[in-house]
């Protein structure tokens, strides 16, 4: 079918479809005369009971009138045997009976008809009952119909996003071995969200580690996070020393300015570590500060908040970013992280925050399992189950 022949058919006014099961002929032709003024109307008169289920299954009625006295099959085991029948489950059933009895009509609505009237029936009640169920009867398909397109197409959603997620986890890095150790989790949130971090070395000497966080969830934050993670991975900003993290986030601000991304943004942390002299210089663009253990283990390393912030890339243009560092001691332990792993929000309200999971790094020894499982296994306990708002992410690195 066309395009065209489709917009029609949707347009096109469903018919009235009318199934009389009875087995007289002449309250047929009544029942026709009666029903004659209603516009498009399909009317169709089945005189044997035993034929009326594949009659109905093969026009599809819209409301079914029905005899309740009839040889061979009783009327009320009719409606129950429609009832059962899947294409006639939900159809309007109107039963027709010449005694107006209550214990009948019990017995009828109990099996499942919808409405009851005496025959033959008054013509302006009857018009206006077939009109009525049959209405709503098409009311009910369309809705249903809806409902169907809605769940396929939600769930073609949820495929393709699942696909991307799949996508990002895919461009994350392996874990770090040798005089450098790096590792991380991430947890994705119940929507694609925009994280991104990596590692990787400039030259035997320098090693770069990143972490960035894009406003928003969804496709165009996950996109811009992919775009923006290939670009310091693949080293593909021109005229850029990958060395100067300040320099590194002031190419990012020109490259990403927020009005050609949609009026997207994202805050990244971007450090440097030069093996030689052991000194991390790093920059930040509106990023949570990383923490800092400089020195062998949690119980005498101090614990440094390794603060220094900006505005986040692709808010203000031309901006200038200040390069910030620090000598590592031995054995110094580095956690980068987005805010998923701490604005956590509660069941009962209000908001895990920020101190509360410095505290909560600062009672931690360094033994297995990692840090980062188990803050993650106590942010669900605060959260009150396994989905979070956002991704979690975190980088632990060991120099």
């Amino acid at each position: 079918m066309s395009a065209t022949s489709r917009v029609a058919a949707a347009t096109e006014p469903h018919p009235t479809v009318v199934l009389l099961v009875d087995d007289q002929a002449i309250v047929g032709e009544s029942i026709r005369f009666m029903l004659a003024e209603l516009p498009n109307l399909e009317f169709h008169h089945c005189m044997d009971p035993a034929k009326a289920i594949p009659m109905a299954n093969a026009i599809r009625p819209t409301v079914i009138l029905l005899d309740l006295v009839m040889p061979e099959i009783d009327g009320l085991l009719l409606v129950k045997y429609f009832r059962a029948n899947k294409a006639t489950r939900e159809t309007p059933m109107i039963v027709l009976s010449s005694k107006e009895e209550a214990v009948i009509k019990a017995k009828a609505f109990g099996l499942g008809a919808n409405d009851y009237l005496v025959k033959l029936p008054d013509k302006l009640e009857l018009v206006a009952r077939v009109k009525y169920h049959s209405r709503a009867y098409l009311t009910l398909l369309e809705r249903n119909e809806a409902y169907r397109t809605l769940a396929a197409t939600q769930h073609q959603m949820a495929e393709e996003l699942a696909t991307a997620a799949r996508y990002v986890q895919s461009l994350l890095p392996k874990p770090l071995a040798g005089a450098v150790v790096a590792s991380w989790k991430f947890v994705p949130s119940s929507q694609l969200a925009g994280d991104m971090f990596g590692y990787h070395w400039l030259d035997p000497e320098k090693l770069v580690v990143y972490l960035l966080d894009v406003s928003g969830h969804g496709v165009g934050s996950a996109l811009l996070a992919v775009s923006a993670g290939n670009v310091i991975s693949n080293r593909s900003l021109p005229d850029t020393d990958f060395a100067d993290p300040g320099g590194v986030l002031k190419r990012l601000n020109d490259v990403f300015q927020m009005e050609k991304q949609n009026e997207k943004y994202f805050t990244i942390w971007y450090g440097v570590f030069d093996v030689p002299t052991r000194k991390l210089r790093f920059s930040n663009a509106g990023h949570p500060a990383p923490l800092l253990f400089n020195g062998p283990c949690c119980d005498t390393a101090e614990l440094k908040s390794l603060e220094s912030s900006s505005f986040a890339v692709g808010m203000v243009p031309e901006w200038e970013f200040d390069t910030e560092e620090v000598i590592l001691q031995p054995f110094a332990r580095l956690l980068l992280f987005s805010d998923g792993v701490f604005e956590i929000d509660k069941p009962g309200g209000g908001m895990w925050h920020y101190p509360e999971f410095v505290e909560f790094i600062k009672a931690q020894d360094d033994k297995p399992p990692s840090v980062m499982d188990r803050l993650y296994e106590h942010v669900k306990i605060i959260r009150g189950g396994d989905i979070l708002n956002d991704d979690y992410s975190m980088v632990e690195v060991r120099f």
